[in-house]
């Protein structure tokens, strides 16, 4: 993940003064006798019957752009909101990252010298998190294998990267140490500290599958403390969004990995909707063959057959993990995801643009004229 911009690109409200000179323009012809009540009108309009504009600003991190909009926000509000926002994401940023100096990378130092490390309670819920769900997933979403990512050249924000496969029987090895996160254990300390150690100097964290979903979540977090309609925060194509826009759902468009768009989802009062994909970082070898960033902490390579999966559910973590499980398990495994990670609203997408979907899922998604005939209901 790149360096996180120090700014914010933000976007108010613009003032009605034009918009009122516009129409006093037409108004110059009305009648004296109607030209009183037109104005009352125009002021109307523009002043006391407006209704408040959204509020936007942009962030880049995580190696994304996020972006983050704001239903019935006055500008110094949503400047605020958007400030602590910025600080928020930049330590998460930071601490998180996998290979660059930061409070992970040191935890992950610590654990292949056999030592314990210090993390702080974001990260220390990051970690319990991450159990929790390699267990629901069967081991499908498994970030203890920051090793093997690692191996196969995915520590680079650099894409499509250009290097030899592994060999076999380097996979192999890395495997045979069985990295996961439940060899860790944490033990609170003093001060909001917690202990971090692991009895398997094979551990490695990398928390890329899951990162983006939690920042998504802590930042829903503090801006329900806001007096807001609502709020969405899009993390490159991962969303969550709560209460309404301009009086309606929010409206979010979900990307076909082949071009445009599967269909438009309305979210209810509070949910996620993050899609997992294998078309956007990968590989290249020598012999031209490419290799998706998502692997299969089981076997060791990177997925095939499916390109992404699209989840709903009201939690930015555990639709984040649960994407990324649901490419690893593809259509032969997905139900046992589903069930483990009690998922009902699941999209998937295959090479061949073929789309597969849950009833539940078809109930809630408009699709786009040109996918009806590649929908295939998966039972």
């Amino acid at each position: 993940m790149p360096q996180p911009c120090n700014r914010i690109r933000s976007y108010l409200s613009a003032p009605a003064a034009n918009l009122a000179g516009a129409f006093l323009a037409v108004f110059m012809n009305i009648p004296q006798q109607r030209l009183r009540l037109s104005l009352c009108l125009v002021s109307c309009l523009l002043l006391s019957c407006s209704k408040p504009q959204a509020e936007k600003a942009e962030f880049f991190v995580f190696g994304t752009l996020v972006e983050v909009e704001l239903s019935g926000a006055d500008p110094a509000t949503a400047q605020a909101s958007f400030q602590q926002l910025q600080e928020m994401f930049q330590t998460m940023h930071r601490d998180w990252h996998a290979w660059e100096p930061g409070l992970l990378t040191e935890i992950n130092q610590a654990f292949a010298n056999g030592q314990s490390g210090l993390a702080d309670q974001q990260l220390a819920t990051l970690i319990q998190q991450s159990q929790g769900l390699e267990t629901a997933s069967g081991g499908r979403f498994n970030p203890a294998i920051g090793q093997l990512v690692e191996r196969w050249g995915f520590h680079t924000s650099d894409y499509p990267i250009q290097a030899p496969v592994p060999a076999a029987n380097k996979i192999k090895e890395l495997l045979a140490a069985h990295p996961s996160t439940l060899d860790i254990q944490l033990i609170s300390r003093e001060n909001g500290q917690w202990e971090v150690r692991s009895t398997n100097p094979a551990v490695q964290l990398d928390l890329g599958g899951i990162a983006k979903g939690y920042a998504v979540d802590l930042a829903i977090e503090s801006l329900r403390t806001q007096s807001l309609q609502g709020a969405i925060v899009n993390a490159g194509g991962d969303i969550r969004a709560f209460g309404r826009h301009d009086g309606r759902a929010w409206r979010i468009a979900v990307q076909n990995p082949l071009g445009g768009i599967i269909g438009i989802v309305e979210t209810t009062t509070d949910e996620a909707v993050f899609t997992s994909g294998n078309y956007q970082r990968y590989g290249v070898d020598e012999n031209g063959f490419r290799y998706a960033h998502i692997l299969d902490p089981r076997n060791g390579w990177p997925v095939q057959h499916v390109l992404s999966a699209t989840v709903i559910v009201d939690s930015g973590i555990l639709a984040d993990a649960a994407a990324t499980a649901l490419v690893v398990a593809g259509l032969d495994e997905w139900a046992q995801v589903a069930s483990g990670m009690q998922l009902d609203l699941i999209l998937l997408t295959d090479e061949a643009g073929k789309i597969y979907m849950t009833r539940a899922m078809q109930a809630r998604i408009a699709l786009s004229a040109q996918m009806i005939k590649a929908v295939v209901l998966l039972d």
